[in-house]
């Protein structure tokens, strides 16, 4: 999209949009990361949890709900006593990987002028030490 184009493609509901409202929650790409990277794409809920730290139960149920309705993950129940629940990337998830990914690298490649950036007031980072690094 750029300047000169019809007023249709910067309607509210346009592509560049809808890629950006899903990551609207930082959890959502982790989430999404973290089943590609070290999970072969599908793993249960404790198992995202403990590879998620700082992610509560209620948030990452949420999330995982939110990903489901989108399309990008899948849920599957075990009959077994307790029900096993695993989340599974969907074709659509995996699609959507690649530029997950890519941020990633990008993330890990500049983390000195991440570190640069002025704090923002709603950063957790905020009065500590630059954040440990994402790993893959």
């Amino acid at each position: 999209m750029r300047p000169g184009t019809p007023d249709e493609a910067w309607r509210e509901d346009c592509a560049p949009r809808r890629v950006l409202e899903l990551f609207a929650t930082k959890w959502t790409s982790m989430v999404l990361h973290t089943l590609h990277a070290r999970h072969a794409g599908a793993a249960r809920t404790g198992v995202l949890q403990r590879s998620l730290p700082g992610i509560s139960k209620k948030m990452l149920t949420q999330t995982l709900r939110e990903m489901e309705a989108s399309g990008l993950v899948t849920r599957h129940v075990a009959g077994t006593v307790p029900p096993a629940v695993e989340y599974r990337l969907t074709a659509l998830g995996t699609r959507f990987v690649e530029p997950v990914e890519w941020l990633y690298r990008w993330g890990r490649l500049n983390a000195d002028a991440l570190d640069a950036l002025r704090e923002r007031t709603t950063s957790r980072r905020r009065g500590t030490e630059a954040a440990e690094p994402i790993q893959s």
